[in-house]
């Protein structure tokens, strides 16, 4: 097994991350998401890198793909979608609510550049995956990618 080059830079934005995350949860309560229709809530993802490529997995359990979009600007990758209340069911019905429903978005910088047009989606068993080419260029232009 080779030595890996240590990246401080990665760690940084790593916790960066995880500190918004943890905020972003602690506060939906004051912004009415707890487990109440419409609240704030944000998929759980694992980003992880080949030699090759960067991978992106959210968890998007009952939602339908079709209201879910994925965009690349650069080395960002957004995460839009919708996780909506059934509406033949009111909350009165519920005897305990934990679920998280209403719209998301979630953006992630990646750590390199990637190939937009070799960016593919597939969503499978409640998991969106995003496998996105890396690539030693810069380019500012964005691009829309279709979940199959």
């Amino acid at each position: 097994m080779g030595l890996k080059k240590w990246d401080p830079f990665k760690d940084l934005v790593f916790l960066q991350e995880r500190m918004s995350r943890i905020f972003d949860e602690a506060f939906s309560h004051y912004r009415g998401g707890a487990g109440l229709p419409g609240g704030a809530w944000f998929p759980s993802v694992d980003i992880y890198e080949t030699d090759d490529e960067i991978i992106l997995k959210a968890e998007l359990p009952g939602i339908d793909i079709k209201s879910v979009s994925v965009e690349v600007e650069g080395n960002c990758i957004t995460l839009k979608g919708e996780r909506r209340f059934e509406k033949n069911l009111s909350e009165e019905n519920y005897h305990r609510m934990e679920r998280f429903y209403g719209a998301f978005q979630r953006n992630f910088n990646l750590p390199n550049n990637v190939d937009k047009g070799g960016v593919h989606a597939n969503f499978k068993d409640g998991v969106l995956e995003i496998t996105a080419p890396k690539t030693g260029e810069t380019r500012k232009d964005s691009v829309t990618i279709k979940v199959e």
